[in-house]
């Protein structure tokens, strides 16, 4: 079977890694791919985006599946475009992408199947002074959450008033997340920890992944500014099979449920990102696709052939695909370039990659190659570094072994991934 992977990301490069591993597997493109996805697929300089160009690409090299990573293609209807010329792909169509393409309709959508979530209002950019109003109601802190896509960075949260009003301001009124910003979410703050929880679904069967835990600030100890992830481990203790179990049935699968009824049906990744209350989980976002870097703390840990995953999804059949997972952690480790999450800097050589120890794996976020220097840095987040051990502890040291092992100049990284769970 021909596969193309669109994206170029460490998600992309994950799930390269995993798709390689299929005997069903004939060849392997990934658009635009990196450094680290060359060595296993054969990269297209297409722009994830630029669905016609996707779309022309596989007719012309007899792709038979599309497995799309990132967010921005599903909720630009690369799905709709691939099935309208008779091309199979993985992810949810643009309609059924609006869970996470708009977080007042996924918060609106929750209100009415009755899934835990944050009390909440959405305002227009005609409702500022109404916004301000609202905060004034509920006890902080408060969250503002711009409606649209802004890459992980959309989501302000103010302990008084006064921030709140200038965060208000900041994205409806100067715009500081472009379109994204056209309306904003207000709702309150949940105490707690998160955990991600990623689930494979064909519309119809819920099967949840190994929960994980993200770390967003760039900082240890949970402090600076959010970024799309500093690292990730698998399975969080936090994930008890109970709690699991009680997610699927009051959040997954009523949503699942809820978008077929209204005939936006919801096939791929549905990745519930949770804050587990005192009252039980209750949704902070949803996803309509597989996290990032939590699939490369997630997929190393998954037993069975990927694509046949992949492709029940698609055929409405994953009631017959038992998803297995094997014992021990997984842990990811990001590296990234200096001056990330603002302005990253580019361009830097990345030594030591041939280094690793043993049982460590590189999944290449931001990087591309280079004739004279081998790979260069290329985006915020650079690497993914990888280990699986028997243990936490062990999964923990020998990431850490692995990210000792390479060397970019101005290169950040949290020191304390999967600290909360040691």
């Amino acid at each position: 079977m021909n596969v193309l992977i669109v994206g170029g990301g460490g998600r992309e490069h994950a799930l390269a890694w995993k798709l390689k591993q299929s005997p069903k597997l004939q060849r392997l493109y990934c658009a635009p791919g990196n450094a680290g996805t060359a060595g296993l697929a054969e990269n297209v300089a297409i722009g994830a985006d630029d669905v016609p160009a996707l779309v022309a690409f596989c007719q012309d090299h007899a792709v038979e599946y599309v497995v799309v990573g990132p967010e921005l293609p599903l909720t630009l209807g690369l799905t709709d475009a691939l099935a309208a010329a008779g091309i199979q792909a993985f992810g949810p169509t643009k309609e059924a992408a609006r869970l996470e393409g708009s977080k007042a309709f996924a918060k609106d959508l929750m209100r009415r199947c009755g899934v835990p979530t944050a009390k909440y209002k959405v305002f227009r950019a005609s409702e500022l002074q109404e916004a301000k109003a609202f905060a004034r109601e509920m006890p902080g802190p408060w969250v503002v959450k711009a409606d649209g896509l802004a890459a992980g960075k959309g989501v302000l949260i103010c302990t008084t008033l006064e921030e709140t009003d200038e965060a208000i301001r900041l994205v409806l009124e100067n715009k500081a997340f472009g379109d994204a910003g056209d309306a904003l979410v207000l709702e309150e703050y949940l105490e707690g920890e998160e955990l991600s929880l990623m689930a494979f679904t064909d519309g119809r069967c819920v099967v949840p992944m190994i929960p994980s835990q993200d770390h967003k600030r760039i900082f240890d100890g949970d402090k600076g500014p959010n970024t799309g992830g500093m690292g990730a481990y698998a399975p969080a203790p936090a994930g008890t099979p109970a709690l699991v179990a009680r997610a699927q049935k009051e959040i997954l699968k009523p949503v699942v449920a809820a978008m077929a009824a209204e005939g936006r049906p919801f096939q791929g990744v549905l990745y519930a990102g949770l804050m587990l209350t005192a009252k039980g989980p209750m949704v902070l976002e949803f996803n309509a696709r597989f996290g990032d870097p939590e699939t490369e703390a997630v997929l190393p840990l998954l037993e069975n052939d990927l694509l046949d995953i992949l492709l029940a999804c698609s055929a409405g059949e994953l009631e017959n695909v038992p998803v297995r997972w094997r014992s021990g952690s997984c842990v990811t480790v990001v590296m990234a370039a200096a001056g990330y999450p603002g302005d990253p800097r580019k361009g830097d050589a990345i030594s030591g990659l041939a280094d690793v120890p043993d049982g460590v794996t590189v999944f290449h976020c931001g990087t591309s190659p280079d004739a004279s220097a081998g790979t260069l840095t290329s985006g915020g987040r650079v690497l993914s570094v990888t280990a699986c051990g028997d243990t936490l502890r062990d999964a923990v040291d020998l990431a850490y072994q692995g990210v000792g092992s390479i060397h970019f100049d101005g290169c950040q990284f949290r020191r304390d991934i999967a600290a909360r769970a040691l």
